[in-house]
């Protein structure tokens, strides 16, 4: 079933809100959610984690791919490059591989495991990124799907199809400006599979994670780069040939810039009707996630346009009688030289943490980078953001343990209540051991309530999307520290009850577990 732009003075979709309550509700996690849902993994149908198009030749992408030579935490500071900038093919190769790439390959039960170098939720790498590009060094112009199983691009469509993406997303300027557009995209079953219709949370998790590894690479190589998530969903998908029944456009990136340029119209982006390996003997379907995609579709230029129409929320400011802990980042000439790339490289999830202090240095070193403006056409920048950081502190030097949120526009950490929450915060992830382990937990709450009035169903996948990034910055900013981090679930509801009243009316969009990392036991 294919997107229709809507027509002169047809419903729109997105401003009937009630959608996004209903599925966040829905898909809210409770004890007796998790405790009797009665979902099992059936390991036999376990979906392939690539898409791969049988009848398509590849294009190998140059694998010598140099090093940016910046230190991550360097790199990260940096709020994005401006500038003239047309990327080679070494240089979108640079940026795939890192963003998406197989890092490692390890050996398991019945087959392999591919690593990526970004985190992703059950490591089922639903993710997919394509490439539209106007003739670049050693590109001829074309719309590409990246595949990062033997890391080469296959042409989909010839010719500069930019054209369309301009239209799209209503003219934005860093699309019109831009040379290469990524696309990035989610393939619902592949991670729905495990996590059913929650899986349209983690499209936007693991996009988001995505997303700061490739703002990373782009900030430390000086590449330009811009996150947009307002655009014509039907026409995105269309030109990239998605089934979008399975398979959706998430959000656009920019790549490059080159102001003088003249982008053609585009061409007729005809059906394709390519063929796609099956991902698995059968795939189960699950409503709730097409209906609340169709629910924040934008159908015409004109819907992009009026979603910024609305003036910025204000910055929250702590109280007179708040305690406060400004942050303590280390000087930049302490901090580790380890490039983007080689932490990127070295990155992981961690599965199990020590019970050991971390500094606050470190501490205020990743929540920092983490908050450090992005380039997106969302909150995000110098202002205030669509998502709020809480933090239960179980072990930092310098910290007292207890529940905090952070103000990110006076760089400080607001006490809520002192005490030890080891085991509340265990409780909070869904009763595991890894948020209680952990030195520190970050919770990313959300007012859906303002998001929602302010830009419609689409708040959600942005309030989604905002969170997740900082996240995988968090990931970023800890492994450059040489600490580890994770991602982990979480009781909804309870969470919000927990940092209340000053979390009150907000929503939890994602949660990342930081410390230090157990060492793993040699076999015997």
């Amino acid at each position: 079933m294919r997107e229709r732009g809507h027509l002169p003075g047809a419903s729109r979709p997105n401003r009937e809100v009630q959608a996004a309550w209903q599925y966040h509700q829905e898909t809210n996690h409770s004890w007796r959610s998790v405790h009797s849902g009665g979902h099992f993994l059936d390991w036999s149908n376990q979906p392939r984690p690539f898409k791969v198009y049988p009848r398509l030749s590849e294009d190998k992408l140059p694998e010598d791919l140099p090093s940016s030579s910046v230190p991550a935490l360097m790199g990260m500071a940096y709020p994005g490059a401006t500038g003239e900038f047309i990327p080679t093919r070494r240089d979108l190769a640079g940026l795939l591989y890192y963003a998406a790439g197989v890092t490692k390959v390890g050996a398991v039960p019945g087959g392999q495991m591919y690593f990526r170098a970004a985190a992703c939720t059950g490591a089922l790498y639903h993710i997919e990124l394509y490439l539209v590009c106007g003739g670049v060094p050693d590109l001829p112009a074309g719309v590409y799907h990246f595949g990062a199983h033997d890391f080469a691009l296959r042409r989909l469509r010839e010719g500069d199809h930019r054209g369309a993406l301009v239209e799209a997303s209503g003219g934005e300027p860093a699309v019109a400006e831009a040379p290469a557009i990524i696309v990035t995209t989610s393939v619902y079953w592949r991670n729905a599979w495990k996590y059913q219709a929650r899986a349209y949370r983690h499209a936007y998790w693991d996009s988001g994670t995505i997303l700061a590894n490739l703002l990373a690479v782009g900030a430390a190589r000086r590449v330009p780069l811009k996150v947009v998530t307002a655009f014509v969903d039907g026409a995105v998908n269309r030109l990239l040939d998605l089934d979008d029944g399975k398979e959706v456009a998430l959000q656009l990136v920019a790549v490059g810039q080159s102001r003088g340029q003249q982008v053609p119209p585009p061409p007729e982006a005809k059906p394709l009707s390519l063929e796609v390996a099956p991902y698995s003997r059968r795939e189960f379907d699950y409503p709730a996630m097409r209906r609340m995609h169709a629910a924040s579709c934008l159908g015409s230029p004109e819907e992009v346009h009026e979603l910024w129409g609305v003036p910025p929320a204000k910055l929250n400011v702590p109280g007179s009688s708040a305690r406060l802990f400004p942050l303590e980042a280390a000087p930049e000439a302490d901090l580790p030289q380890d490039t983007i790339e080689s932490v990127i490289l070295r990155r992981g999830s961690s599965r199990q943490f020590r019970r050991a202090p971390i500094a606050y240095s470190q501490l205020s070193t990743m929540l920092d980078r983490a908050c450090t403006g992005m380039a997106a056409d969302f909150p995000g920048g110098a202002g205030p953001t669509l998502n709020q950081l809480y933090l239960i502190v179980n072990d930092v030097d310098g910290l007292p343990a207890g529940s905090y949120v952070f103000h990110r526009g006076v760089s400080a950490l607001e006490q809520l209540r002192e005490g030890d929450f080891r085991d509340r915060a265990g409780y909070l992830d869904l009763g595991q051991e890894l948020a209680a382990d952990a030195s520190v937990n970050v919770y990313f709450l959300a007012d859906l309530h303002a998001a929602l009035e302010r830009y419609g169903n689409r708040g959600y996948r942005m309030s989604q999307l905002e969170a997740a990034t900082m996240g995988g910055r968090l990931y970023l900013g800890a492994y450059a520290q040489r600490l580890g981090a994770t991602g982990l679930t979480f009781f909804d509801d309870e969470v919000t009850e927990f940092f209340s009243p000053h979390a009150q009316g907000k929503s939890v969009m994602f949660l990342v577990a930081l410390g230090k990392p157990a060492s793993r036991r040699r076999r015997a």
